[in-house]
């Protein structure tokens, strides 16, 4: 069971990693994700082509998978623009809101009766964005994309969800990266002639933050989620996850400073935000 929490941890820390290496990689986001997607997809056929994983989903399904990884292409573009126009800590402030939006779209999606605390819970975390946003109106771009990362992220973990147990956690990561990678290749042509990029090729340096971000940061982290889920309560991987933003936010703070181009209420908008996430996943969990 130790081991279990320590792959846990590992996976939720290096997907904190993630913004860091995204500020650091010098292409524009839409370029950023279409690498990560490129070497990631590439290395995933690849893997599973020699641990025999490899299956054919019926269309319906596989459609289906394939149009959720769209989606989730259309977040890391949020996700790494908000990044660019603001920096690490905000995209992953706004990021930290998914839970509780999922706590208000989730009902309406299942038709099911949208509860009162979740409501406040969410409340509470939309004061926690004002405050960082009227404190930061210099990056308030970046928190407007930052909440459609948000939100876009929600609508796959909701869209997972009614596949659940008709796909086969391996196929349905396989053929959603790659639904992913096919459905932003057909967008790039017109996302670059309405915010054409000044770089399409990756430096060197890139290079090397753009294989750890596809091959740690993804892949690893896939396989120690996968590995953990296996021995790990519901609630525990939940609770932990709310890790993952201060994770990132200490890492920003450490490697670039962040702390020093922020607004001084940007720690209460933040621990506003954290104390709502955690409040929610406790309440879920007595429910439960």
């Amino acid at each position: 069971m130790k081991k279990a929490y320590w792959q846990l941890h590992a996976a939720i820390f290096l997907w904190g990693f993630t913004g860091v290496l995204g500020r650091a990689i010098t292409l524009a986001e839409s370029w950023l994700v279409w690498w990560r997607l490129c070497i990631t997809v590439v290395s995933l056929w690849i893997l599973f082509a020699w641990w025999k994983k490899i299956t054919i989903l019926p269309r319906k399904y596989m459609l289906q998978v394939a149009g959720i990884g769209c989606i989730l292409a259309l977040h890391w573009l949020c996700f790494y623009g908000s990044i660019k126009y603001a920096n690490v800590s905000i995209a992953l402030t706004c990021l930290a809101t998914s839970g509780l939006f999922s706590s208000i779209l989730e009902p309406l999606y299942f038709n099911t009766k949208i509860k009162l605390k979740e409501v406040l819970f969410g409340l509470m975390a939309l004061a926690g964005i004002a405050i960082i946003y009227f404190d930061n109106l210099h990056v308030s771009t970046g928190v407007y994309i930052g909440l459609a990362a948000s939100l876009l992220t929600v609508t796959v973990s909701i869209l997972n969800k009614g596949l659940v147990g008709k796909v086969a956690p391996e196929g349905m990561t396989l053929y959603q990266l790659t639904g992913g990678f096919v459905g932003l290749s057909l967008l790039m042509p017109l996302y670059e002639y309405l915010f054409p990029a000044k770089q399409h090729w990756p430096t060197h340096a890139d290079w090397l933050w753009l294989f750890i971000l596809s091959w740690v940061c993804t892949i690893v982290t896939y396989l120690l989620y996968v590995k953990a889920l296996q021995k790990v309560s519901a609630f525990t991987i939940n609770l932990s996850l709310t890790l993952e933003p201060i994770y990132g936010i200490a890492l920003a703070f450490a490697w670039y400073q962040e702390n020093e181009q922020l607004g001084s209420y940007f720690g209460w908008g933040f621990l506003l935000i954290l104390a709502a996430v955690v409040l929610h996943v406790i309440t879920t969990a007595k429910q439960k």
